[in-house]
Formats: C-alpha cells, sequence, structure tokens
C-alpha cells in the first residue's frame, strides 16, 4: 500500500511529502440502487489464488488440512474493491464473515454529508468482521476500502455444516474473535487511561521490531492518528516533542527508537 513519508523536523513546523489524494466515496447512484454490496464482482477464490499465508492469517495454524482447505475454497468468495468504495454499511444486514485479504479497509462511520470518519483500518491479511453475522444484526460500522482492496467473504449460513463436519475449524474461529476482543479491549483502555503522548508510544514500542529498532510506517498520517484518537497536527507534534528529546529518529517511512527504555519510563510516569 502507499505510504506517506512523515517530515517533523524538530525546529519547523510539519510539513509532510505530498499525500495520495484520500479515497472518493463510492458512486452515491450505486448506493442509492439498493444493491447488496456483497454482490459485486464475487470471484471465485481459486481464480484469486488466496495464499498460505494469508489462509494462516485469517483462519490460524496449524495449516488447513486439504479437506478444511478445498470446503471453504467451495464457499467463499473473493471480491475487489476500489479506493473509496463501500465495503459494507453499518445498517446492512450482515450475512457473511469478512476479511481483508489484501490492502488497507477503513473502519468508522458514514455522515450525512457522505463524508467518511475514521476510526481504525484494518491491514490485510485479518479479519475486518468476525462478529456481526453470527449475532444476526447490522454491522457495527461502516466499512470503506481506503486503497485498492481483496476482501474474503465466507456466509454463515454455508459455514455452520463445516464447523459440524469440522470442528477444529470452530476453535480456529474462536480463537480469532478472542485475539480481536483482546486487541479491541486494550485500545479501548489505552484510549481510556492514557494522554495522547503515551498512546503513541505504547503504539511504538507495540510495532518495534526489536528494543531501539525500527518501526514500519505501513499506515497513513491520517490513518495512525485515527487510530490513536487524535488529530494528524497532534502526531506531528508529539512525534517532534520526542525528536527533540532524542528518544526517536524519524526516515521516511519508517520511526527508529533511540531510547526504549526511556520511552516505557514515559509510559509507565
Amino acid at each position: 500500500m502507499e505510504t506517506t513519508a512523515l517530515n517533523v523536523s524538530p525546529s519547523a513546523s510539519p510539513s509532510p511529502l505530498p499525500v495520495p489524494p484520500e479515497p472518493k466515496l463510492a458512486s452515491r447512484a450505486l448506493l442509492r440502487s439498493g444493491e447488496s454490496l456483497s454482490s459485486r464482482r464475487s470471484t471465485p477464490i481459486a481464480e484469486l489464488r488466496v495464499s498460505a499465508e494469508q489462509w494462516a492469517a485469517v483462519m490460524g495454524s496449524p495449516a488447513l488440512s486439504l479437506n478444511e482447505l478445498q470446503a471453504l475454497e467451495a464457499l467463499g468468495r473473493c471480491r475487489r474493491v476500489a479506493p473509496g468504495e463501500l465495503v459494507f454499511q453499518k445498517t446492512q444486514a450482515a450475512e457473511q464473515l469478512v476479511a481483508v485479504l489484501d490492502g488497507v479497509v477503513g473502519l468508522g462511520s458514514m455522515a450525512a454529508d457522505q463524508q467518511f470518519h475514521l476510526e481504525r483500518s484494518v491491514h490485510g491479511p485479518a479479519w475486518l468482521d468476525l462478529s456481526s453475522a453470527w449475532v444476526g444484526a447490522g454491522h457495527g460500522q461502516d466499512a470503506q476500502a481506503m486503497g485498492p482492496a481483496v476482501l474474503l467473504e465466507i456466509p454463515l449460513s454455508g459455514l455452520r455444516p463445516l464447523l459440524q463436519r469440522f470442528p477444529d475449524m470452530s476453535e480456529r474461529l474462536l480463537m480469532a474473535l478472542a485475539q480481536t476482543v483482546q486487541k479491541l479491549t486494550g485500545a479501548t483502555h489505552d484510549l481510556m487511561a492514557k494522554d495522547a503522548q503515551k498512546r503513541l508510544i505504547t503504539w511504538l514500542l507495540s510495532r518495534a521490531a526489536a528494543p531501539d529498532g525500527d518501526v514500519a510506517l505501513r499506515e497513513r498520517k491520517r490513518e495512525l492518528a485515527a487510530q490513536l484518537a487524535i488529530t494528524p497536527e497532534t502526531l506531528s507534534r508529539l512525534l517532534r516533542q520526542l525528536m527533540s528529546a532524542g528518544l526517536i529518529e524519524v526516515r521516511g517511512y519508517s520511526i527508529k527508537l533511540l531510547n526504549s527504555a526511556a520511552l516505557r519510563a514515559l509510559v509507565q510516569a
């Protein structure tokens, strides 16, 4: 996916490189038509060649058995979505488990003026909505593609018989759901208990490949700010502060942690 280098010189106001244009909303005429968002451009899984790594990311380990894999490939469907296209709406009945195989999809809310308010983003391969179909209600949030993306959709009506044939598959989905809940619980705790600087530092420490290592920037600046519940301007200011303190160094599309021990001390203060 395309990202934007962060230019946050300590001695100047933030002047990031030109960012890619924000995704445009899917055609209003299409939204008015009442056509099911999940019915468009569905493609048999085999034609899009879902990789072993993608299956492992959404279904967990160990690797799926040949019978499990064949059953899921026969049931699931993939579809491509364009930048700015709505993946699903919270008012839409949730009948499928939805994963992002490739690309980035944002979760948030669509305002009356058709502006999408991003709350968090999901980078593929990962589940986008694993829970709503089981509840039998609408999706909890609106979802919009942040760039070109490929989705995997598994209808719950067809999945139920598979779970009876392959009991281990239920354990896989339960584990994936538990991990999602745990991640969201941690994010909620950070939002309630930590200020903006501590949330940013916690994010940096969690993404570092090693202590005092590099953090690869997969998100656009706007996406990262939304995840931290701050504005892009606040994000730039916080990064400048950490740079001025000699704790990090911004290197284009990555952030180098220079003193992880001091960063952890700031979080615990």
